[in-house]
């Protein structure tokens, strides 16, 4: 029986992640305006939601870093994905249709379901394909794994504007993500149908675990990223002089985060994973002060560049980082996933009321913004901090 090529394997990757986290997490930014509208969602509402999946993303990490689960972790991506699917075409059911009965704890709901979900697709589709890729000395295909955020990103916006310039309502909108991350899950599995390479030694990590400063780093990173990530759309469309840019802002955050892989893991390479990741918070942070400092068509555009140029590069090193360190990759991997579940959680609650008093997500942002920069000085570093390189 034939094994899959280093090449197949990171592609089984990438149309894990976006079906997974590109979509299943992330659909919710650009259906959210036409969800608050239609169904009356305030920004603290919208909030909770938001957090509810991202409590839910918590807590699957939480289990992923654990030895709980027995069985195959390609069975459990593979459920994972399924599961996204399914939750994701069950946001479009939840409210009746007069809306008389509905509450968004409804949503909020589905929507942890999604996240639990979400978080075994990133944690166990990474332990498959990176550790595959590490031991078939391939770790450099890594990059075209972790693309696939931001190609589900980029084609759940082409998707959402297609279909609301075809007359699709908030509903119809999740009923064709979950459709589509079904095909994706199908996709993923007839990827990863060849076992594993015979006789393969097992990829080399670290002896002890992640810093504490990497964790604490890592979680930031969620917290700074996420609320810009769940309302751009809704920042845009309330800023008068940026509106032009709604529909194509998420686009453009999604068709950034595709290349930006392959540019930090390069920089990681050159001048440290670490330093490279603290980089890329800084300049993610500035991103995120542009939305809101800078309210035109122009700076939405330039803040969407940013923050798709580097939040997945961010997540990438961060992970990658982590595993050198770490005596049991899979485990590390779960960790650092809930310390940035934990941010994620948080973030959006804290925007969504924090808008509902002060009318914008200027402050918020700000915040955001604030916790980017901290996290790049806790993780730089005067020299590359992984693993010696052989000399010669």
């Amino acid at each position: 029986m034939s094994h899959a090529s280093p090449r197949r394997l990171a592609l089984a990757g990438l149309v894990a992640l976006a079906v997974g986290n590109g979509i299943g997490r992330f659909v919710f930014t650009p259906i959210l305006p036409m969800m608050m509208e239609q169904l009356g969602l305030t920004p603290a509402q919208a909030g909770l939601i938001a957090s509810a999946n991202y409590a839910g993303y918590l807590l699957g990490a939480l289990i992923g870093a654990t030895s709980w689960l027995r069985g195959s972790p390609k069975a459990w991506l593979i459920g994972g994905l399924i599961a996204s699917a399914l939750t994701t075409a069950a946001v479009g059911l939840v409210p009746p249709p007069d809306f008389i009965s509905f509450t968004p704890l409804e949503l909020s709901a589905v929507r942890f379901l999604g996240g639990v979900a979400s978080a075994f697709v990133l944690v166990f589709g990474s332990a498959v394909v990176l550790e595959r890729l590490a031991a078939a000395g391939r770790g450099g295909l890594s990059a075209v794994h972790f693309a696939g955020v931001g190609v589900g990103v980029a084609l759940s916006a082409v998707m959402v504007s297609g279909l609301t310039a075809a007359g699709a309502d908030w509903s119809q909108l999740w009923f064709a993500a979950g459709a589509v991350s079904l095909v994706g899950a199908i996709a993923t599995a007839l990827l990863l149908r060849a076992p594993d390479p015979a006789g393969q030694a097992a990829p080399k990590a670290g002896a002890g675990r992640e810093p504490l400063s990497l964790l604490i780093a890592y979680g930031l990173l969620g917290f700074g990223y996420v609320i810009t990530a769940t309302f751009i759309v809704a920042i845009v469309r309330n800023a008068p002089e940026a509106r032009g840019a709604e529909p194509v802002v998420w686009l453009i955050v999604g068709l950034a985060a595709i290349p930006s892989i392959a540019l930090w893991t390069w920089a990681g390479r050159k001048i440290g994973e670490l330093r490279a990741y603290a980089l890329s918070c800084a300049i993610q942070a500035a991103g995120v002060a542009l939305s809101v400092l800078w309210p035109t068509t122009a700076g939405a555009i330039v803040a969407a560049v940013l923050l798709g140029g580097t939040y997945m590069g961010s997540t990438a090193l961060g992970l990658t980082a982590a595993r050198h360190f770490a005596a049991q990759p899979r485990q590390a991997l779960g960790r650092m996933t809930a310390a940035f579940g934990l941010g994620q959680m948080v973030g959006p609650l804290f925007a969504g009321l924090l808008a509902n008093r002060s009318g914008s997500f200027l402050i918020p942002s700000l915040v955001a913004a604030g916790g980017l920069v901290l996290a790049a000085g806790l993780t730089w570093r005067p020299s590359p901090p992984c693993a010696p390189r052989p000399r010669g």
